[in-house]
């Protein structure tokens, strides 16, 4: 089951990379994105925004090098099954669902605008999080042991007062 986990992480991960990849394009491009979905079609005022970039680099590249990771880590769990491995798998995920959060309140709440592709890419995120949780249990389960059979029976009864 937990190679099923690790696989369906590196999926996810493979089309984190391809939104991530997409948005990176039309940065570097500077070509409008596609997105009439609804109430996401905030896409190009997002992208367009002040918070798109740091340090003048699109955040989609920061994107591609974060899921470039975790498809890397989910593939060599995949090969060697290693808790150090498991362990940076949730760590890389925990770091990409706060910036995840972070970016997400600032389209709802300062930018006024949502886009599909950051909110499909903090879904993924938390699904692998969640996965990556399964996977590797951030605390195991202590068994209590067995105590031997009590033999209190065998004691005398203090007498009644």
């Amino acid at each position: 089951m937990k190679r099923f986990g690790v696989a369906v992480i590196l999926v996810l991960a493979f089309f984190g990379l391809a939104d991530s990849l997409y948005l990176a394009q039309h940065a570097a491009n500077g070509t409008p994105l596609l997105c009439n979905i609804q109430n996401f079609s905030g896409c190009n005022i997002v992208a367009g925004s002040q918070y798109a970039r740091i340090f003048g680099i699109p955040l989609a590249e920061f994107g591609v090098v974060f899921y470039g990771a975790l498809f890397i880590l989910a593939a060599l769990e995949l090969v060697l099954f290693n808790r150090l491995v498991r362990r940076m798998l949730q760590v890389v995920a925990l770091v990409g669902i706060l910036a995840s959060l972070y970016f997400t309140f600032l389209q709802i709440f300062i930018i006024g605008a949502v886009c599909i592709y950051c909110f499909v890419s903090a879904l993924i995120t938390l699904l692998v999080l969640i996965l990556a949780s399964f996977i590797e249990p951030l605390r195991k389960r202590v068994e209590p042991a067995m105590l031997p059979p009590s033999h209190s029976s065998n004691l005398p009864m203090p007498p009644a007062l």
